[in-house]
């Protein structure tokens, strides 16, 4: 038997493996990178998505609108998913200071007209559908995927105004105090579920889980987090 817990917060996770009351977690790969810089927390496996272990970060708007590419969006508003967001906020911003639109000396609303917060990738989509904003930075998955997210009709009125990436998939972390038995006694079992179980592996884990380098991993990610503490408030 296992207990589940969905913290509201992610510095939780943090502490929690720190105090040994959490053994494993399924994070994204910004609260992968921070655990693991702490020093409480290391990669057990990820999952991939369409046979790999990252995807991309889009930006969606209005079918009808002119939009063809996050250049032609210069003053104007859009929303991404939510601040903690790896692929809704975190490298659709990370893109954004490669291209040299904002940086230090340039803050996002130096380049866009506003930006605006979701509660996650709903219902930023949803700001882009009633008008409020021009375009919503999420996940591919959220339009390409199936509709777990959004319903055919509200795909039919969206279309995808740029992609950047890649994203590191999710990753699902071991506790750092944890014994090597525990660890390669968990990870062995969590690796049978792609053959003997993958219906229950892909409603948990939305993938085939593999083992991956995990500084490889979170490489993209963790450049993006350092950019992100160079960015103009």
């Amino acid at each position: 038997q296992v207990e589940v817990i969905i913290p509201t917060d992610s510095a939780t996770v943090v502490e929690s493996f720190r105090n040994g009351t959490l053994d494993l977690g399924y994070l994204s790969s910004t609260d992968a990178a921070r655990n693991l810089d702490q020093k409480t927390a290391s990669i057990l496996l990820v999952h991939l998505k369409n046979g790999k272990p990252h995807y991309n970060s889009i930006w969606l708007s209005l079918k009808n609108k002119p939009y063809q590419s996050v250049t032609e969006l210069r003053s104007k508003p859009v929303a991404f998913a939510s601040r903690s967001s790896t692929s809704g906020f975190l490298i659709p911003t990370w893109d954004l200071a490669k291209q040299g639109f904002v940086g230090p000396d340039k803050s996002l609303t130096d380049y866009f007209s506003q930006t605006v917060y979701g509660t996650g990738y709903v219902s930023a989509v949803e700001k882009v559908l009633s008008g409020e904003v021009e375009a919503a930075a999420v996940s591919d998955y959220v339009f390409k995927g199936d509709n777990k997210y959004l319903t055919d009709d509200q795909k039919a009125k969206l279309k995808i105004v740029q992609e950047q990436g890649p994203v590191p998939a999710h990753t699902l972390c071991i506790r750092g105090s944890i014994s090597k038995n525990d660890r390669d006694f968990l990870q062995k079992v969590l690796l049978e579920m792609n053959g003997e179980n993958p219906d229950l592996r892909d409603r948990i884990f939305n993938g085939e889980l593999v083992v991956v380098n995990e500084d490889e991993h979170l490489r993209v990610t963790r450049e993006a987090l350092e950019v992100q503490k160079t960015l103009r408030p």
